[in-house]
């Protein structure tokens, strides 16, 4: 396992440098989060399906289950995760081997206890760890964490150290209010983050936006920042039914009106740039630097 580090850590130099024999530079993956104020939104749902639509439209995508103790992305799957990020802190397992495949290839990390571990590695293991992740990164063009609900310690690191936030809400009033609380409390840290909005289980698009503008105005009132609407993810039984399943409702019920909804957003999102770009380098070099800032 040592002689793989170093050969990898010499593949990040080289890279990083501009040896590597390549014409072209190697591709930097957008760190993404997916957020809420609250649990049961349907957070992870959107997470998978979301990741799965981007990957059929010609996109490489990785999947990391951030959800410290609630983590369910491969239940929605309906696989079983073998190793998860604490094989790869514990250098257990190389990167290649810690990384899983759901539906149509899907890769993904699971977190497991490795996600509490992640809070306090020391300098030799968070070394080792971006020099895996910054290799797989290279392949990427996006890696999605599915984050936590609610504003504890752990999903302000991850959210903070980001590219971009994808802040998931319902109509309900309770929904909106934690959404927005959310957004205030990043929004107060010194790593100045965009935020999107999805709007999930509406009943229709009238609905989504009166509950989008809630936030959208709010925050442009009280934060003097602009939020997008991503878009809105209709309040469809097949969802339900996919869950039940543990089939994704974008493979299992391709044609119903949620899969349409995400195949719009997905969209949205690869032709509209965010409203602001974070100050520090983007990818996973970002990442970690905001990560490791907030460890200090």
């Amino acid at each position: 396992m040592t002689d793989q580090a170093q050969s990898l850590r010499q593949l990040v130099f080289s890279q990083q440098s501009g040896n590597s024999g390549k014409a072209a530079s190697p591709r930097t993956a957008k760190i993404i989060t997916v957020s809420s104020g609250k649990g049961g939104v349907g957070k992870s749902n959107f997470t998978l399906n979301f990741a799965l639509t981007l990957q059929s439209m010609g996109k490489k995508v990785l999947v990391f289950d951030a959800d410290i103790g609630m983590a369910n992305i491969d239940v929605l799957m309906g696989v079983s995760s073998r190793y998860s990020l604490y094989h790869l802190i514990r250098r257990e397992k190389s990167i290649e081997e810690v990384i899983q495949y759901g539906p149509d290839k899907l890769p993904y990390i699971a977190g497991g206890s490795g996600l509490a571990d992640m809070m306090s590695l020391s300098e030799e293991e968070m070394n080792y760890f971006i020099s895996q992740i910054e290799i797989i990164s290279s392949e990427m063009d996006y890696i999605i964490f599915d984050t936590g609900a609610g504003l504890s310690k752990e999903n302000m690191r991850f959210i903070t150290s980001a590219d971009q936030c994808l802040v998931v809400t319902t109509p309900e009033p309770t929904s909106i209010t934690d959404a927005y609380a959310l957004i205030k409390v990043v929004h107060g840290t010194e790593n100045q983050v965009p935020f999107s909005l999805i709007v999930n289980r509406a009943s229709d698009e009238q609905e989504a936006r009166e509950a989008a503008n809630k936030i959208i105005l709010t925050a442009q009132r009280f934060l003097d920042i602009d939020i997008k609407l991503l878009g809105s993810i209709a309040d469809d039984t097949h969802v339900v039914q996919a869950v039940k399943r543990q089939v994704p409702f974008t493979a299992a019920y391709p044609r119903c009106n949620a899969s349409s909804d995400i195949r719009r957003i997905a969209l949205r999102y690869m032709t509209v740039p965010a409203a602001t770009e974070p100050k520090a380098p983007k990818g996973i070099k970002g990442f970690m630097h905001r990560w490791l800032k907030r460890t200090k």
